[in-house]
């Protein structure tokens, strides 16, 4: 499924992309860009700006960054292609497929998300319709799972033996190296491939759009010799840490009843969808993280915590409170009777119960204090003081200013302690909370900083800083849209005039484009280049700090074209400038070795010819 680069460029000229972006991100106009808190780290400064202008986004602390195709991408989780039909869909646009038009690495996915699709009904049809299917059919049977619910999910089951999949890919034509790379089969030593999740039943998991993006098997035989699960590979389709399991099932009900129930397992999660509980989703076998609660937070900032109530499950709740405050979620944890899970409670007495439980959650401390006094905590006086500070420190966490202070309140009077005492202990919390912030943003600066410096290695030592300064700059106008100046650039400096490799390889990109394709947009020109290059130039081409809004009120006379025109001439020709004074300096090298009177005749007349091409340089550019 290909969409014309002709048609893709039809769309993205359709939609501003701070409209696209405003509606996840609180933006505010900054001189000519908007800026916001980033969706994709933990900021409090905000460092995500938007340029109309260009067409982009960057992030000045973390780096993300791209067109409004890329921000979808990777705020959505979705395709390439998705992203591209979910603007078009909003626009109105209609979208004609061909053959042509994606790079390598868009059609890669594409591809996998076929096979999947493929598999995924394989899976389904040996499940609902296949003789040997009955034993994965009575156990779903025994769960209390209807048809219909195994439709929903797309539940299905891997046939007995080595090689039933591997047949049906070859049948399909499906390449199996993809396959192997998705995990679906495995190879031995010898060479053999072979089926992965044989005689398992299987659980498809979805991405928040609804495309299968990988699997997990569950063992049904006591001669499996595997773990209770097999999971899928991470692949470009795919990343554990970034899938909330059912959240294609239920993102409608949690944006309607504006709250998400998160538990542990896949079969809990399906059991409560077919009870009729469905703002519903599960962590499924990993610790909930970041890019999972800012996925959620999307469609709700209400949680409530259904984890088990043994030891791994407590711990997993308390790792998952913190997780969820620092994206500002309000949290509440439900605990179950004993020996029960959620699966096994709704099954038994029902979703009107099982409401009445979610109904009764605890906020985090009171949960974290139950948790503590079970432990014994309070018993003891040390103990206890170790107790209190650990249920401050998630206070910090709260970004709520009131929040944090009735939180603390309560804390006062549960322990019958001074408010002053305990929000000294707060003050120690932000304290640190504010440092940890400070290593991870310096943490990313320097990861950024040296993917910077590992584009021009050891080019700065050996190159002057005015002219890598210089070259900076002119690269940064290349991408200023606008045509009268990249024909000026590209007029007068010649590729093999510029001293950096990386800032040569952008200019003759750009040249190219100009000259052949006539491709001027900066959200293009930019996604032309591999992600290192891409992030070198947003940060290089975003403003950072941009002039005030009543710059151009205050002085109407000048306008930013002529600014940027004179500003662009100015550097053209000091650029050019420097250049004739290297070989200047070299001539007097030269004449200071000359071996002969005619030799240094010679090289004088050199020295006064570079000095007044050197001042006519202006002047010739003037001209043009």
């Amino acid at each position: 499924m290909r969409i014309p680069e002709s048609k893709i460029e039809e769309i993205r000229n359709s939609i501003s992309i701070v409209d696209v972006i405003s509606e996840y991100v609180q933006l505010r106009k900054r001189g000519k860009n908007y800026i916001g808190l980033c969706p994709f780290h933990s900021e409090k400064t905000p460092s995500f700006t938007v340029t109309e202008e260009k067409q982009i986004f960057h992030c000045f602390g973390c780096h993300a960054g791209g067109n409004v195709f890329k921000f979808l991408m990777d705020y959505k989780k979705i395709s390439f292609v998705e992203s591209i039909q979910e603007i078009a869909e909003q626009q109105g646009i209609e979208i004609s497929y061909d053959d042509e038009g994606f790079n390598e690495k868009q059609s890669e996915q594409e591809i996998l998300y076929d096979i999947n699709t493929e598999v995924a009904r394989y899976f389904s049809n040996n499940l609902l319709h296949d003789a040997e299917g009955e034993i994965a059919r009575n156990y779903f049977q025994k769960r209390n799972l209807k048809v219909q619910t195994m439709r929903a999910f797309g539940l299905g089951y891997a046939h007995n033996g080595w090689e039933n999949l591997v047949n049906f890919l070859k049948e399909k034509n499906i390449d199996l190296e993809k396959a192997l790379q998705l995990g679906l089969i495995g190879r031995n030593n010898d060479g053999r491939v072979f089926d992965k999740q044989a005689g398992r039943i299987i659980f498809p998991i979805f991405s928040p759009n609804g495309r299968v993006v990988a699997f997990a098997g569950r063992k049904l035989r006591e001669d499996d010799s595997g773990g209770k699960y097999i999971n899928s590979p991470e692949s470009i389709i795919y990343i554990k840490g970034r899938i909330l399991y059912g959240l294609s099932h239920a993102k409608d009900d949690i944006r309607k009843i504006d709250k998400a129930i998160i538990v542990e397992g896949y079969m809990d999660l399906i059991s409560l969808y077919q009870a009729g509980v469905k703002n519903v989703v599960a962590v499924s076998g990993t610790a909930l993280t970041d890019d999972q609660a800012q996925l959620l937070s999307r469609y709700t900032k209400n949680v409530v915590l259904l984890f088990d109530a043994d030891a791994a499950g407590i711990k997993a709740s308390m790792r998952s409170i913190e997780i969820l405050l620092k994206r500002d979620f309000d949290v509440k944890i439900s605990t179950l009777p004993k020996g029960e899970d959620p699966d096994s409670y709704v099954t038994k007495f029902g979703k009107d119960s099982f409401d009445e439980i979610i109904k009764r959650a605890e906020n985090f401390l009171e949960y974290q204090t139950a948790y503590y006094e079970t432990q014994g905590m309070f018993d003891d006086p040390t103990k206890m003081a170790e107790a209190i500070r650990d249920l401050v420190k998630p206070i910090a966490l709260v970004d709520d200013e009131l929040k944090r202070n009735l939180l603390i309140r309560n804390i006062g009077r549960k322990f019958n302690l001074r408010e002053k005492l305990i929000e000294t202990e707060l003050d120690k919390a932000l304290d640190f909370q504010k440092k940890q912030n400070r290593l991870q943003s310096q943490r990313i600066f320097k990861k950024e900083e040296a993917q910077q410096e590992s584009l021009i290695p050891e080019e700065k030592i050996n190159i002057p800083p005015h002219f890598y300064n210089a070259e900076r700059e002119l690269i940064r106008l290349l991408f200023e849209n606008n045509e009268e100046i990249i024909g000026l650039i590209t007029y007068n400096i010649h590729e093999e005039d510029i001293l950096v490799d990386i800032h040569r390889k952008i200019f003759e990109k750009v040249y190219f484009e100009y000259e052949n394709r006539g491709s001027l947009n900066p959200g293009d020109l930019i996604s032309l280049y591999d992600d290192d290059v891409q992030s070198y130039l947003r940060e290089l081409t975003i403003e950072k700090y941009s002039l005030s809004n009543n710059w151009e009120d205050l002085n109407p006379s000048i306008t930013q074209e002529m600014i940027t025109k004179k500003y662009s001439v100015d550097l053209i020709v000091n650029y050019k400038q420097m250049h004739i004074d290297l070989q200047i300096n070299a001539n007097v090298r030269s004449q200071e070795n000359a071996d002969n009177e005619e030799r240094l005749l010679e090289l004088m007349k050199e020295k006064h010819e570079l000095e007044r091409q050197k001042k006519s340089v202006r002047e010739e550019l003037e001209k043009q």
